[in-house]
């Protein structure tokens, strides 16, 4: 019982902050169970499986709050769910860690896009449509459901960052269609683990995941409903950023004092820039 009270904790902060910034559950969790000694194929598919109820609980309460685009749900989630399974039944046991590096160095630029348009208001990249159309959904979907099954994460940090940065949706729709069309992308990820049998699912694990994740999603998606669009989107961008300078810094061996330094650094900035983003969208109301 102490043990699915651990993941349950574990479970219920991995969902507060993916309900309320669009991504790292997956991550978050893997990452735990990895370093309690889970191989990463067995932590992939433990979240997975957990992830059928969260993202259940978490897309339903987006939904009711208003925070989810109805065109774009099945155009994301239906690749997106396409590229799961063949992650998971595939390609589930090939190493991405030279991918890995490269896509985080991408996201890292895409995070300073981010930070950079909500915090000071600056656009480098001309946004393409008020509304993402198919032939951007349908790429974006199955690349990052099959990065997300077959690492063991990455739907949210993929798929929402490109889509602040590319089109004009307000952040908490960008939050709320990526977290309801994970569920298509978890229910065929967990498929294709039992299809392949690569992995031993821990369902204790499972158990406490979903029970932590199930009660947070609601919170989470009221907080994502309330919060404003400018210093919102501002801490989407450092979350990505922290999220993957954290993940490059430890490829290439850096140490604790250099990591925790960055991470602080990194911080303090994406507070700085959403304050000055809050009191900028204060003042124009005022």
């Amino acid at each position: 019982m102490p043990a699915i009270l651990l993941f349950a904790v574990a479970g219920a902060f991995a969902q507060l902050v993916d309900g309320t910034l669009g991504m790292a559950f997956g991550i978050t969790s893997t990452t735990l169970l990895i370093l309690l000694g889970a191989t990463p194929v067995s932590a992939s598919a433990a979240v997975h499986f957990a992830e059928i109820g969260t993202t259940l609980a978490s897309g339903l309460s987006h939904w009711r709050e208003g925070n989810v685009d109805k065109r774009v749900i099945w155009r994301l989630g239906i690749p997106g769910a396409v590229g799961a399974f063949i992650g998971a039944t595939v390609l589930s046991q090939i190493s991405l860690t030279d991918a890995r590096v490269w896509m985080s160095a991408l996201l890292i630029v895409l995070g300073l896009i981010l930070l950079l348009r909500f915090g000071l208001g600056t656009t480098l990249i001309p946004v393409i449509s008020s509304r993402p159309k198919t032939n951007l959904l349908v790429p974006l979907g199955g690349f990052a459901g099959f990065v997300d099954a077959s690492g063991g994460g990455g739907w949210g940090p993929i798929t929402t960052p490109t889509l602040l940065t590319l089109t004009k949706t307000a952040p908490r729709r960008v939050i709320g269609t990526v977290s309801a069309s994970e569920f298509m992308v978890a229910v065929a990820a967990s498929a294709g683990f039992i299809f392949g049998a690569v992995a031993k699912v821990e369902w204790d694990v499972v158990a406490g995941l979903l029970i932590g994740g199930v009660i947070m999603a609601p919170i989470a998606a009221k907080l994502a409903g309330r919060l404003p669009s400018a210093p919102f989107g501002a801490a989407i961008g450092g979350a990505v950023i922290l999220l993957n300078l954290q993940i490059l810094l430890t490829e290439f061996g850096a140490s604790a004092n250099v990591m925790w330094v960055v991470a602080i650094s990194v911080v303090i900035a994406t507070a700085l820039l959403a304050l000055r983003a809050y009191l900028r969208t204060d003042s124009s109301k005022s």
